[in-house]
């Protein structure tokens, strides 16, 4: 099965490339905000003519196409990262519009698209093939940008398009898409369930394979906390440049936080990658964590990076082949795993310890719960080790 994944690279980039770069940048933050405004005069034109008229990828390409007859400076640049961004800003209103028609509610569903400032937004340039080319290990752009890549590892295959993109320390990267092909591991038998907390990050039905919570963030937050405050106190006025001792606090935090998502990262992969191994069916719950950051709990769940973590499992199951199975989180701490009896009231979080009163067994509330994702993914495991039971997998179950 051919699949299609992202493949980093940081980037050396000279002065020359920085400016080539920043320039293509400034010409596609334009096209996004004008791209913005043309959507917002069509949506106040729609308000009152009853025939209604669309903004579509269709109407921008013409728009684009008009703008770089008349604006020389738009001219000046490669076309293809240009017609990239309208491809994007189509998608993100597109996503806005389908959930706005749903009618979710305004913390579920994704806002219409802003306007880049050049102060906030960070550069991201998009390039199809007829965009770009590797050559000599060097990464050739439209507009003859030419950057040094740092090959940590070798691409799988020819990449089909690049993303040139700048981080919040002021590093660069190179994203290739290429595609895959999926690396089947040996079956091993077993299946495993997977209850995600704050206590712990993962819980599992296997003793070997729980996620106890690493507190990455808790262990650099004196220094975050020391460097903000130098940001609080170096604070520019409204409209005026920051200091030079504004900007390094400033470099100092963006620094501490890529560092824990990182660390965050790697835990969450490793972890992942020996489960997957591990086992050959996997039941996880599919739990949003997002209602956590309006909890006492947010700073701890925050740290905990469930959201990663999760996305990580399901990843590298879907890499290596593996059957990963989302399960619905409602009412799992109130069922009992080996009767399937429901409790009449919710635990509350100080009740660590699950008693079905209805058969009687005793466990703890999220092992109970990680067999809970077993039983309602079909794998239904025969005891708490997660041993798979015959006929656990059919391929119709799946």
């Amino acid at each position: 099965m051919t699949e299609h994944a992202r493949y980093a690279y940081r980037l050396r980039v000279s002065s020359t490339a920085r400016t080539g770069l920043m320039a293509e940048w400034a010409r596609c933050r334009w096209v996004w905000n004008e791209c913005v405004a043309m959507s917002r005069k069509v949506h106040a034109l729609n308000q009152d003519a009853a025939e209604k008229t669309t903004c579509g990828p269709a109407q921008l390409d013409k728009m684009l196409t008009e703008a770089r007859t008349v604006v020389g400076w738009l001219r000046e640049g490669s076309s293809v990262p240009q017609q990239q961004t309208i491809r994007d800003f189509a998608k993100s209103r597109a996503k806005a519009v389908k959930d706005i028609k749903a009618r979710l509610s305004m913390r579920q569903r994704a806002g219409m698209p802003r306007t880049k400032r050049k102060r906030d937004a960070l550069p991201t340039l998009n390039y199809t093939q007829r965009g770009f080319r590797l050559k000599d290990g060097r990464l050739h752009l439209a507009g003859g940008i030419v950057l040094t890549v740092v090959w940590s590892r070798e691409l799988s295959a020819a990449p089909s398009s690049v993303r040139v993109h700048q981080d919040s320390v002021g590093h660069w990267y190179a994203s290739f898409v290429v595609a895959t092909e999926t690396q089947s591991l040996p079956e091993t038998g077993t299946v495993i369930g997977v209850d995600w907390g704050v206590k712990e990050t993962a819980t599992t039905t296997s003793d070997a394979h729980d996620l106890p919570h690493a507190q990455h963030g808790k262990k650099v937050a004196q220094r975050l906390s020391r460097y903000q405050r130098m940001m609080a106190r170096r604070r520019p006025e409204r409209g005026q440049a920051g200091s030079k001792g504004y900007r390094q606090a400033k470099k100092q935090v963006a620094k501490l936080h890529k560092k824990v998502a990182r660390q965050r990262q790697d835990t969450a992969r490793k972890w992942a990658k020996r489960v997957v191994r591990d086992h050959d069916a996997i039941a996880v719950e599919d739990f949003r964590p997002k209602f956590l950051s309006r909890t006492t709990m947010a700073r701890k769940a925050a740290d905990a990076a469930i959201g990663a973590t999760r996305t990580a499992l399901v990843e590298m199951g879907r890499k290596h082949g593996r059957d990963v199975r989302l399960v619905h989180p409602a009412h799992t701490t109130m069922d009992c795993a080996h009767c399937g009896a429901r409790a009449k009231h919710r635990l509350p979080l100080s009740t660590r310890t699950y008693t079905c009163t209805a058969c009687g067994a005793v466990s703890p509330r999220d092992k109970n719960s990680a067999r809970v994702m077993l039983v309602r993914a079909g794998l239904n495991p025969a005891g708490a080790e997660g041993t798979r039971p015959p006929g656990a997998l059919l391929p119709e179950a799946a």
